[in-house]
């Protein structure tokens, strides 16, 4: 145990030795600024992830807010359908800037079908001359097509259509990428899978950006699965090359949070210290979200006061997140529990009175946690509910020297004996070899 552990083993802290770090405190969103992390289709999705999460909670002034930026967003673009449905979603709630544009829709749709006829032609005379790479590039274009216009399922057929006509290794890559792009976007996290899979059995054309980005596609779709830990892995392995290259699907903030959250909820003590404090890579992810990197801190020092502060304060804007918004109560369950066993594991008893105050959370509530732990195995103790207190059931020392003792005693025996046969086998069988 660290010096610094056996000062919080009890979850608190000294109050004449105060860390003077303040807890940062719950504050809204600022969604401009969150949204300005993201480029491409991901910044409008998330925008309206946030809009609906708002519309759900009665935060009118936030919705509003991400539905302008989305509206605005939209019509930098060529996705008509989308802009129908924000225009639907605003209603007129924010003047007639964000009305219904039909002419902007009809030049739009005027030009996107103008577009497919020409790249139609084009790919029908690529396969009249069967030129592979030239069909390679008319499915490819298509593909962005599809995807600049909304019609993912169509955007995944033209890329996957490339495949047959891929010549080099990059090719296979850059096929590979595109439809992680577009499954991801569709939530097809099986596909995904498949494709890292595919891309990393080319591995002579992999550069250190494209492993890390499929690193972070690798960790989608184990958090989607529910597979915390090898998502914390795969984010963990993220290198620094990455930078603000993948922003079309994640920002380096967001490689930090998962990837600390996850740690969290399922590395143990061991793990926590060697992967993700110790771990220079991830250190520079960190720096980026200071308050992962100090519940992750306090945690491991066992402040757990201080560390769930910091979960609480960022649980509604973790809640907005498109990716983490399903699994945020799950992981913050598993921190919990693993904060509560890892405060009792180094006591033969715990005032009860005093952990409560610890979790900032009342005796009942504490009582009934620990109850749901000791019945499934993962805290071995008992509560007297008359006195408050927890008593840990640990294992009776002596006799367990003793069966150890008889144990090694018995498999001494048995070799002992064993070794005594076959010297005699070996005895009888030279002597039965040297009659005539």
């Amino acid at each position: 145990m660290e010096p610094d552990d056996e000062i919080y083993a009890n979850g608190e802290a000294d109050s004449s030795n105060s860390r003077n770090r303040p807890i940062i405190s719950s504050e809204q969103l600022d969604i401009e600024a969150y949204a300005g992390l993201y480029t491409g289709r991901t910044k409008i999705t998330r925008l309206l992830f946030i809009a609906d999460q708002c519309g759900q909670n009665n935060n009118t002034v936030m919705q509003m807010e991400a539905l302008r930026m989305a509206y605005e967003e939209i019509k930098k673009g060529e996705n008509t359908q989308l802009f129908r449905d924000v225009v639907h979603k605003i209603d007129g709630r924010l003047g007639d800037n964000y009305g219904m544009d039909s002419a902007w829709c009809e030049m739009v749709d005027r030009r996107a079908d103008q577009r497919k006829e020409k790249l139609e032609n084009e790919l029908n005379a690529y396969r009249t001359n069967l030129i592979k790479e030239s069909i390679r590039m008319g499915y490819n274009d298509f593909g962005d097509y599809y995807y600049a216009h909304g019609s993912l399922a169509e955007a995944f057929k033209s890329y996957v259509r490339t495949r047959d006509y891929c010549t080099t290794s990059k090719h296979v890559i850059h096929m590979c990428m595109s439809a992680i792009l577009v499954s991801i976007e569709m939530g097809q996290f099986t596909h995904v899978t498949s494709y890292i899979n595919k891309a990393e059995q080319t591995a002579d054309a992999l550069d250190p950006n494209t492993v890390s980005k499929l690193r972070c596609a690798a960790g989608l779709a184990n958090l989607d699965a529910k597979k915390y830990k090898l998502a914390a892995r795969k984010f963990l392995e993220v290198g620094p090359e990455l930078g603000n290259s993948y922003n079309e699907v994640i920002a380096p903030q967001d490689v930090a949070t998962y990837g600390g959250l996850c740690a969290l909820a399922s590395f143990d003590r061991m793990e926590l210290k060697n992967k993700v404090i110790d771990s220079i890579n991830f250190r520079n992810f960190l720096e980026l979200v200071p308050e992962v990197r100090e519940l992750i801190h306090d945690f491991y020092s066992s402040h757990y006061a201080s560390c769930l502060d910091y979960l609480g304060n960022l649980k509604a804007n973790l809640m907005l997140d498109i990716h983490l918004h399903d699994h945020v109560q799950t992981l913050y369950d598993q921190i919990r529990n693993k904060a509560l066993i890892q405060y009792t594991h180094p006591f033969v008893s715990v005032d009860l009175h005093m952990m409560a105050n610890a979790f900032k959370t009342t005796v009942a509530s504490l009582e009934k946690e620990l109850e749901a732990l000791i019945t499934d195995n993962q805290i071995q103790a008992r509560i007297d509910s008359h006195n408050k207190i927890l008593y840990a059931r640990h294992a009776d020392q002596r006799n367990a020297t003793f069966q150890r003792v008889l144990q090694t005693g018995s498999e001494f025996d048995r070799d002992v004996r064993a070794m005594l046969l076959r010297a005699n086998l070996i005895k009888l069988e030279y002597k039965a070899s040297r009659k005539p």
